[in-house]
């Protein structure tokens, strides 16, 4: 399994992924060796049962992003190597979007090993269709990446879609499997008013709570532009903003023009146990999405017990039954979002039966039922691999 994060390195859903896929894996008897970034005070070479974890340095500085990616990918086709050696070579290699591909592509020829290739998202819905020369160079890797993998994974009917649209991938090619969630990390002990004091979330104040990178994809700014109106319907609020990004400073300034700054909380990024403290002991989570293939984090809001607004947009609205274990609104609308948002809050019959109903909804999504699919698909792929 090659993908740049695994935690604790964490930037998004995909190091949850990954990491669900390769325990649940493990867990059914296969060994499993999960290459990836090195991450401060994490150790270089983790085991646990037959799951491997070899955590690479990247050696040499890098200009930019796309060239650090492309450097990055030579670390892993050594360490792919060297494990070969140590090993023997493995039945498949699984990759992750287009930042491992080069590494994967040169394992496969290489070692002569199968290539099976997830898409979590592509760059043309990423970059909104953008014509810059890194996003046409992103778009080619993605090509290249499904055109060498002998089987190709979509999280998403949605995400399916636009690899077969796109990227001009065989449909025979193309399997659809979901994201999972595991359950039993949302149970346990929680303290939540001390989750909630950590955010300045004062006692009988309600806490709604949005996490994600700040990205423009994310919606965060609609977000913040429907919390005035949410304020006035229910004043004894606060929203709490998880996660990093490149948009931090101007969601800030956001929230200063529309006088919400003071009842705003951004609270950076967190670790996995925060992660699920915070949502458990939210009283709503909004996902204002733009563009999401799967949207994870509803699928942690509703195994956590917490009703949910979401946008109507890709995976989001595969995930969500508008009125049944979620509210669905339109992207790019602050009135919508504040409506919901207000709805769920201010109803808290409503709020209740949302909650019931994704939580139940939730525990159809396991990582053993995803395991099982996707061994599937590994054989498949031994069975169909042709190498030059």
């Amino acid at each position: 399994m090659l993908c740049w994060e695994y935690p604790p390195r964490i930037i998004g859903g995909l190091a949850r992924h990954v990491e669900g896929l390769s325990r649940a894996l493990a867990s059914l008897g296969h060994e499993v060796h999960v290459i990836t970034l090195d991450f401060p005070g994490a150790p270089y070479e983790e085991r646990r049962g037959s799951l491997y974890i070899h955590r690479v340095p990247v050696s040499v500085p890098a200009p930019s992003f796309h060239s650090w990616v492309l450097l990055f990918n030579h670390f892993f086709e050594k360490r792919a190597g060297q494990l070969a050696h140590e090993f023997g070579a493995p039945d498949v290699f699984h990759i992750h979007d287009w930042l491992t591909v080069p590494a994967g592509v040169t394992a496969k020829h290489l070692l002569r090993t199968p290539l099976v290739m997830t898409f979590h998202s592509t760059e043309a819905s990423r970059s909104s269709n953008s014509v810059s020369t890194e996003s046409a160079m992103v778009e080619g890797l993605e090509w290249w990446g499904s055109f060498e993998a002998a089987r190709v994974i979509a999280v998403s009917g949605w995400m399916k879609s636009e690899v077969l649209t796109r990227l001009k991938t065989p449909e025979e090619k193309v399997e659809q499997i979901p994201n999972a969630v595991e359950p039993l990390k949302f149970e346990g002990r929680l303290d939540a008013k001390a989750t909630r004091a950590r955010w300045n979330v004062r006692e009988g104040q309600k806490m709604i709570t949005a996490v994600g990178r700040l990205t423009p994809q994310k919606g965060f700014d609609d977000l913040i532009r429907a919390y005035p109106a949410i304020r006035r319907a229910v004043p004894e609020s606060r929203l709490v903003i998880v996660g990093e990004g490149h948009m931090r400073a101007e969601l800030e300034s956001i929230a200063e023009q529309e006088h919400v700054r003071d009842f705003t909380t951004f609270a950076g990024f967190i670790n996995d146990s925060e992660l699920v403290a915070g949502l458990r002991s939210s009283d709503v989570v909004v996902v204002p999405s733009r563009f999401e293939p799967f949207g994870i984090i509803a699928l942690e809001a509703m195994a956590a017990g917490v009703p949910l607004v979401v946008s109507r947009v890709g995976g989001l609205a595969e995930i969500v039954e508008d009125s049944v274990d979620g509210i669905e609104v339109e992207p790019n609308n602050p009135s919508a979002i504040a409506a919901a948002t207000v709805r769920i809050l201010s109803d808290r019959e409503l709020a209740s039966r949302l909650a019931t109903r994704g939580e139940e909804k939730a525990k159809t999504y396991s990582w053993e039922n995803v395991a099982r699919r996707t061994i599937g698909v590994y054989q498949d792929a031994a069975r169909w691999t042709k190498y030059e």
